[in-house]
């Protein structure tokens, strides 16, 4: 059955438990609007769509969000009228740059308050352009769509915490539980040098980027859902923490000669049963006797590293399953977290808010150029869309399921605004001939594949029913608003066309450009949150390459090795200094000049004829390595030294293959 269809008339539990709040918050509402003589109660029911989220938390966070973007948004639109009112030129090119401001903003903070930002844009347009002939009024007009933008988020809210709430928190533990399975999984498919590598990592990286995205939803359910979503954040680092260490232990094994690999191969098949049945007790039980094995005087100093990274595997795999505990128990953790911190693109960002000026502006012009009375209307559309859409890749995908919701909503508010609603007089009729639809469209808002087409409709179906308490039935004037709306959204999807990422190589090296410099910052980083700070914006950059790697010509395919060696350099350097800080041993000054040199030579990024720049500052940190008393963390401290050459020098070889050895 088409998902339409299947959305439509096989709806689950959920999706009608979903479609039913959202329609009782909306209509409560648009009630109280009315009752109160709010000026324009149809905001007041849009808004009650447009944050309605299938869970509670999500309600809370995006009502939270939008409405301080809403009050930023009134405020700006009371500074920009009072500084513009008399020169309307000058007004709409301060707008279309505050509106690109804040898309570039919204793209930037890769959060879901970001949606504050959204709203702060199209927030002014809407107060402030109906205002424009008027301007005297808009501090009216700011209060009245402040007041029923507020009313739609506490009526929606109220509506979603009462009825049926679907708490964020209490599916975190599922989704953490996947999550744990996934890195385990992940971990012992690395050791095992398994193919699809590729594949592997990004599930493991997607669903580590998925849950730690539930976090501030999961905040606004109480002190139960808050502890969660700090015990999520541990295991988001734990889990990277496991990825990075397993694809050490790997490279490790790679370097052993084959009779070493084979004597060690009963240890490594030990290790891989335990994470593919992980148990605390097993475990442990296996820790001390790979403990004791490394310490074995008849083995090479290869193969010891090699389980000595076995035993740190092992650690961060009971670590991980004590993080997955707190979060099904919804404990605090024993050390404090830090979250994630994503990779952040300016100019992609900068990209993505000309989109918005740029769009605004045509339309400005197209205003000022006709005096098109409707054409404020296509203006403001055109704000909305753009706000909402411009800071993602596949804008012009979303703006054309929009554009389609829109010719859905046209047909089906003419005839509930034209044609029955004139016939019929109350509340209650009033509600049945825009329920009905709206319900319908609710039930395809819980599909995320058909939401932004039902979420237009939707929207669309209320903007041009425009529930008031003396209604006005018009036909042309329902023509000309529906006319502004294609116009309006149509030129902000043409924006999205135009200013599109049409080149994927360029986005490759201004990623690898960033994983160089993050790698300059690494060597002298406070090791503090160091490990979510790198591991989180290492992830979403492989993300990121692994979207764009199907597009890339087979040559420029290799951004997405540098993107893993970048990350397995990464993690050695890490390695090396979190093992040295263990150890407490007096290699402040070596360990000072290697990282200095070090810093130096990743300044000048990898190439072929500096495979060996390494070779030196290594030689020079082993020795001093070598006559410290034997421990366990110099011992990891050594292999990370020899690591971090063989990376290199292998990423060295991999952009001398792609690109010469200039």
């Amino acid at each position: 059955m088409p998902i339409t269809l299947q959305a439509l008339f096989a709806p689950d539990r959920r999706a009608l438990q979903f479609a039913i709040k959202t329609l009782i918050g909306g209509g409560l509402a648009l009630w109280l609007a009315l009752r109160w003589g709010l000026e324009q109660p149809a905001w007041a029911l849009m808004t009650a769509f447009i944050v309605a989220q299938p869970l509670s938390g999500m309600v809370v966070q995006k009502g939270l969000a939008r409405l301080l973007g809403t009050l930023v948004g009134t405020i700006m639109s009371v500074v920009f009228m009072g500084l513009f009112a008399q020169t309307p030129w000058l007004f709409l090119l301060a707008l279309a740059l505050w509106l690109g401001l804040c898309t570039a903003s919204s793209t930037l903070l890769r959060s879901a308050w970001s949606y504050s930002f959204v709203l702060a844009g199209y927030t002014v347009a809407i107060i402030a352009l109906p205002a424009i002939t008027h301007p005297l009024t808009v501090f009216d007009q700011a209060v009245a769509r402040c007041t029923e933008i507020c009313l739609g988020i506490l009526c929606a809210t109220a509506a979603s915490a009462l009825l049926w709430p679907m708490r964020v928190e209490r599916q975190l533990a599922d989704q953490a539980r996947a999550a744990w399975q996934s890195g385990m999984s992940a971990a012992r498919a690395t050791l095992a040098g398994e193919g699809q590598a590729r594949k592997g990592l990004l599930e493991i990286l997607g669903r580590i980027v998925a849950v730690d995205a539930q976090r501030e939803h999961a905040w606004f359910e109480g002190s139960l859902g808050r502890q969660r979503a700090r015990a999520i954040s541990g295991l988001s680092q734990k889990l990277l923490m496991l990825l990075r260490i397993a694809r050490s232990v790997r490279r490790q094994w790679k370097q052993l000669e084959p009779q070493e690999a084979e004597q060690l191969l009963p240890w490594m098949t030990e290790v891989q049963e335990a994470l593919n049945n992980p148990d605390t007790a097993t475990l442990q039980a296996l820790r001390p006797r790979l403990l004791d094995a490394c310490h074995d005087p008849h083995i090479s100093s290869a193969q010891s590293y090699c389980l000595a990274r076995f035993t740190l595997l092992l650690d961060t795999a009971m670590a991980a399953s004590a993080a997955l505990n707190a979060v099904e128990e919804g404990k605090e953790t024993v050390d404090p977290p830090r979250t994630l911190t994503p990779h952040r693109d300016l100019s992609l960002a900068l990209m993505f808010g000309a989109r918005s000026a740029l769009a605004f502006l045509v339309v400005s012009c197209f205003w000022l150029a006709t005096a098109w009375p409707a054409a404020s209307g296509a203006l403001l559309l055109t704000c909305v869309v753009c706000s909402l859409f411009a800071s993602r890749e596949n804008g012009a995908q979303i703006g054309m399921s929009f554009m389609r919701g829109i010719f859905l909503a046209i047909p089906a508010a003419f005839i509930v605004g034209q044609i029955l609603l004139p016939q019929w007089s109350g509340f209650a009729l009033l509600c049945m001939g825009m329920g009905v639809p709206l319900f319908l469209g609710a039930l395809g808002m819980a599909k995320p594949q058909i939401g932004a087409t039902a979420t237009s409709f939707c929207l669309h179906f209320i903007v041009l029913v425009s529930p008031l308490n003396a209604m006005k039935f018009d036909v042309a004037t329902f023509f000309n608003s529906a006319q502004s709306i294609v116009v309006g959204v149509g030129a902000a999807v043409l924006a999205f066309h135009l200013l599109i990422l049409r080149n994927p190589t360029w986005h490759g090296r201004r990623l690898l450009a960033a994983t160089l410099d993050d790698l300059v910052r690494l060597t002298r980083r406070n090791l503090r949150g160091a490990e979510s700070w790198f591991g989180g914006r290492m992830a979403d950059r492989l993300l990121q390459l692994a979207r764009h790697y199907p597009e890339l010509p087979e040559p420029a395919r290799s951004r997405w090795d540098d993107g893993l060696l970048g990350l397995d350099i990464g993690d050695e350097l890490l390695h090396l200094r979190l093992s040295l800080a263990v150890a407490q041993a007096p290699v402040s000054a070596p360990q000072r000049r290697y990282l200095e040199q070090l810093e130096k030579i990743l300044e000048q990024g990898p190439a072929g004829s500096r495979a060996e720049a390494l070779a030196q500052p290594s030689e020079e940190l082993l020795k001093t390595l070598y006559a410290l008393p034997p421990s366990d963390a110099v011992k990891l401290a050594q292999g990370a030294v020899l690591q971090l050459q063989s990376s290199w020098r292998a990423w060295c070889r991999q952009q001398e293959q792609s690109h010469g050895l200039a």
